[in-house]
């Protein structure tokens, strides 16, 4: 026992960190509360779409510390080596093309998605409503959407809405991984997942999907189709055109275009706890674009569509043209692991699982500020390196940290087999512990 005298595992209302990875997870992501919902001032949307009702892609930027979720890499059991030759960035002289050829270039490689998630009827036993909002109803009034997004308990499982890209003649498309994986709500994998490529609907295959890079590849069953051709992101310039072609609002509206341009560079934004590198555009995004193409004057993918910037709070004044983009050079990196490997190649990890010792706790039990071990994996490489269960850390490569979500962005900021400085206290004792990350390949 370490010298706090207590199992910090059992404090009410502390933040689980369950992930080998060391991503702030809390093993049942269904505790936000009406409170804090009515508290958040600004809040970053991911632009999918769901008939449940738009909770399913609200993140609140002030509960960074309250829910987060664990880094997901879905590993096939037989991963199928593919050669997307037609998915490659082209930097070769090409000219500029109208909006009118732009759409005409790209809009057959433009997809409708739709996501089926399971619903687990034990969820709604004494809970007032799922996931604990006091009701959907409840949750609505407050945003003034009363009962158009559903009664108190569902009775249909529920429906997410995206957009995808087709990247292969042969059936490969690239969306978002919130479009077919729910981080929010805990419903994880969609259990079945369609695409719509014109007036025909496939069942698809997951090949890969990884959370923190909100990225999936799925795969169907067809030949001849038309793969998009992806550009440069690191070409782009700051107030360049670009358009976006998606399905705004859920399958209604489909082949929706939009157009704006390039309002950001290297824009380093937190979704879920989750820091991405992303593109900032002024370009129409809503829900049910997310996983669309955001496209260069040259009818190039040069970015997938993701999230927005909206209002989180009553009365607060409204946000309009901060969209968010997956840069393509990116994007052609995630699917090339994903064809060749089935993951995304040197994600680094740690091995531990732990909570976060918040002020409050801080102050109740007399413990520093950071990070409680409370199981270390055995072989990982928090093992190897000597780090045990009951360590509080307290900083990485020499700087604080508070939580683990900057325990996580600090380790990620290393690939695996790269080295990282772990400072934290053990029985009163500071000590400090140099090991190398290890790499991260199967979901967790």
């Amino acid at each position: 026992m370490n010298e706090y005298n207590f199992n910090i595992e059992e404090i009410e209302g502390a933040d689980t960190n369950t992930s080998n990875n060391v991503n702030n997870i809390n093993p049942t992501p269904k505790k936000h509360t009406v409170l804090k919902i009515a508290a958040s001032l600004m809040a970053m949307t991911l632009v999918s779409a769901s008939s449940i009702g738009v909770y399913h892609n609200i993140v609140f930027a002030n509960e960074k510390n309250v829910v987060t979720e664990s880094a997901e890499t879905a590993v096939k059991e037989t991963v199928k080596a593919q050669n997307v030759s037609t998915f490659k960035i082209d930097s070769s002289e090409k000219g500029v093309l109208t909006t009118e050829e732009i759409v005409q270039k790209v809009m057959p490689s433009v997809v409708g998605i739709k996501s089926e998630f399971e619903l687990d009827a034990n969820e709604f036993e004494g809970s007032g409503g799922y996931g604990g909002f006091g009701g959907f109803r409840d949750f609505g009034d407050i945003f003034g959407f009363g009962d158009s997004y559903g009664s108190h308990i569902p009775q249909e499982n529920p429906i997410g809405t995206g957009t995808g890209v087709v990247i292969s003649e042969d059936g490969y498309v690239v969306t978002n991984a919130h479009v077919i994986y729910d981080s929010v709500n805990g419903y994880e994998l969609a259990s079945e997942i369609s695409v719509l490529h014109g007036d025909d609907s496939y069942i698809a295959e997951v090949i890969g999907y990884d959370v923190d890079c909100d990225l999936a590849v799925l795969k169907i069953e067809a030949d001849g189709l038309t793969a998009a051709e992806l550009g440069n992101s690191d070409e782009l310039n700051l107030g360049e055109d670009v358009t976006a072609i998606g399905n705004p609002l859920g399958l209604d509206l489909m082949n929706t275009v939009t157009k704006g341009i390039i309002s950001g560079l290297n824009r380093n934004i937190t979704i879920n706890d989750k820091t991405m590198n992303l593109i900032q555009t002024d370009t129409a995004i809503n829900s049910g674009n997310s996983g669309g193409p955001l496209i260069n004057k040259y009818g190039q993918v040069i970015g997938i569509n993701s999230s927005k910037m909206s209002s989180g709070g009553l009365g607060e004044a409204s946000v309009e043209g901060i969209c968010f983009a997956i840069p393509s050079n990116k994007v052609a990196d995630v699917v090339e692991d994903f064809m060749n490997y089935g993951y995304v190649k040197g994600k680094p990890q740690l091995g531990i699982t732990c909570r976060d010792v918040t002020a409050d706790i801080s102050q109740m039990y007399g413990m520093p500020i950071g990070v409680y071990v409370i199981e270390v994996s055995e072989g990982s490489a928090a093992e190897t390196a000597g780090l045990k269960k009951g360590d509080i850390i307290t900083a990485v490569d020499d700087t604080a940290i508070t939580n683990s979500v900057e325990l996580t962005a600090k380790k990620n900021l290393h690939t695996a087999g790269e080295e990282i400085r772990l400072t934290f206290m053990r029985n009163g004792e500071e000590m400090t512990i140099t090991l190398t990350l290890d790499e991260q390949t199967e979901r967790s």
